[in-house]
């Protein structure tokens, strides 16, 4: 079986900010609230003619040109997110246009916040299947068009951004690298807690349901909180376990971005010092498939993940679903 590693990586975010400051002035938080209980400063905001999509092309193309491929080499595009342009054709398609990637076929997968980390291991099996040799993993979503800016609980938590990740098979002799292993879990009795209840077949679109402000994110902040903290410790913990790893063998920890506090939680537990896990929520806020890219950017910028290192990413999201995935990266 071909091992598959991660070739190159893109993200995009848009330019427009919106700093705590200015939701002060638009919901009744304060800028001390906002970072004591999530550890957000800002984050970025689609101006109204920007989709998913187009954040998502962005991230694609500059991964293309980071590798210098050409976009028909792609066998395959997986787009992970919430927000798609429109329920169908699916986003996978309309990247796959814009890119102009002839030949390629490709698909949405929507697992919340663990979108990018399942697509992420989705692609790796594709690879080493031996029937794709490049794919695409796209992680990008447009959370400001889904939350309430009246409801404080929701609206200082969410960004907007994207991110992508070629995945091609390892050389003969860099067999030492590339993807290890991939944890997976859901739970669907936590559904309740995490939720956009209105637009789909259970409960479609009508007067009463925007009325009602059905169409945005609704959650259970605490129920939440509580699940994603035990959980991505859960997940990591185990994986590590199954792989004979300890936390001294983890150079690099690329959790979610959902809260600060969760993520530190999770890395005291597991015993991985602060400085081998990157934060980078207060910039961005939850961009959620965007989150994991837009951190393994970061982190390679700040020069904290090199090649030959090994990284684990991890994610807890509504559904409620968990994931985590081993790689020794490639670059």
């Amino acid at each position: 079986m071909p091992k598959v590693k991660i070739s190159a990586l893109g993200c995009y975010v848009p330019p427009r900010v919106l700093t705590n400051q200015e939701l002060e002035r638009m919901v009744n938080t304060t800028n001390d609230w906002i970072l004591e209980r999530t550890g957000i400063s800002e984050r970025h905001i689609a101006d109204p003619e920007m989709a998913t999509s187009d954040m998502a092309y962005e991230a694609a193309r500059e991964a293309i040109q980071v590798r210098g491929i050409a976009p028909t080499e792609l066998d395959a595009i997986l787009v992970s997110t919430v927000t798609p342009d429109m329920f169908f054709p699916s986003t996978a398609c309309l990247v796959q246009d814009r890119l102009g990637a002839r030949g390629a076929w490709g698909f949405d997968l929507i697992a919340a916040c663990s979108s990018f980390v399942y697509a992420l291991n989705t692609g790796a099996h594709l690879v080493m299947a031996g029937t794709h040799r490049k794919v695409m993993v796209i992680g990008a979503d447009t959370m400001s068009r889904i939350i309430d800016y009246t409801d404080r609980a929701t609206c200082v938590l969410f960004g907007d951004g994207a991110g992508a990740m070629l995945l091609e098979p390892v050389a003969e002799d860099e067999g030492h690298l590339g993807y290890i292993d991939f944890l997976g879990e859901v739970d669907g009795s936590g559904g309740q807690y995490l939720k956009m209840p209105a637009g789909g077949s259970r409960m479609p679109a009508s007067a009463e349901t925007v009325a009602r402000k059905l169409h945005y994110v609704h959650q259970d902040g605490q129920q939440v909180f509580k699940y994603a903290v035990r959980k991505m410790y859960e997940v990591c913990r185990d994986l590590m376990k199954k792989n004979g790893l300890a936390a001294a063998d983890i150079h690099l920890m690329v959790p979610h971005q959902a809260n600060r506090r969760i993520i530190t939680a999770t890395a005291e537990r597991l015993g991985i010092p602060c400085e081998r896990v990157i934060i980078n929520i207060d910039r961005y806020g939850n961009t959620t498939a965007g989150t994991i890219p837009l951190a393994t950017r970061d982190a390679i910028d700040q020069g904290r993940l090199k090649k030959g290192d090994l990284v684990l990413f991890a994610a807890v999201g509504a559904g409620f679903t968990v994931g985590a995935t081993l790689w020794r990266w490639a670059y």
